[in-house]
């Protein structure tokens, strides 16, 4: 499956380069979401919740009323959790929290089934905090550690995150060979040929810039 990637920034949809450097500004919101109408499901990530410098909270709740939604950015608390899915949200992606015990409590409120975990690798370690911070933990450490708690993971290679580089398969090779859950990859992932090499180890396909520029084809990309 392809999941098209809304990122959300000062009210704007936008791609950043590893997480910083915003390399462009989509069209608004709703008319991205209607761009990609096509496909099952669609990403939504707020950060300016991730990072903690504020939030989309209104944009984010008009995106999941309207369209079948994944929802991060900030999720740390239950309650954050719950007002996700009361809004629209099919699945609540949980990054920083799932590395603390708040994770145990969101699992608890909405059910491991309504949650993908981020594991997001720097530099061979978790990113946390919108990635600005790291922890000695990898991602293959986490992944059996963390299966009770959600149905699939986000899996992010960061190093090649919007450099349109292309992205690491041996690490997603690695994550798939030790989990049976769901894995999303993103982070890099530009050519179709890499695309056919995910789904061939029934990896879903979470995609940004490689769409915003016009290097990968929306149609042809829906008809998969």
């Amino acid at each position: 499956m392809i999941v098209p990637c809304i990122d959300l920034m000062g009210g704007k949809v936008v791609q950043l380069v590893q997480g910083r450097e915003k390399a462009l500004e989509g069209d608004a919101p709703l008319a991205m979401l209607e761009k990609f109408r096509a496909f099952p499901e669609i990403q939504v990530i707020d950060l300016d919740a991730a990072i903690g410098s504020g939030d989309n909270a209104t944009i984010v709740s008009s995106l999941a009323s309207r369209a079948k939604c994944r929802i991060g950015g900030g999720v740390r608390t239950a309650e954050r959790a719950r007002a996700l899915i009361d809004q629209g949200a099919q699945r609540v992606i949980v990054g920083t929290a799932a590395f603390t015990s708040a994770i145990e409590q969101i699992a608890a409120t909405i059910g491991p089934d309504r949650i993908m975990i981020a594991l997001d690798s720097k530099n061979g370690k978790i990113a946390v905090k919108g990635w600005r911070e790291q922890i000695d933990l990898t991602a293959e450490q986490a992944i059996a550690k963390l299966e009770p708690y959600c149905r699939g993971f986000l899996c992010t290679y960061v190093d090649k995150e919007g450099m349109m580089q292309g992205t690491d398969l041996d690490w997603f090779r690695r994550l798939r060979a030790a989990t049976g859950h769901e894995i999303t990859a993103a982070g890099g992932i530009t050519t179709m040929e890499e695309i056919r090499e995910l789904s061939a180890m029934r990896i879903d396909v979470a995609l940004g810039m490689a769409i915003y520029t016009g290097r990968l084809d929306l149609k042809t990309l829906s008809e998969l």
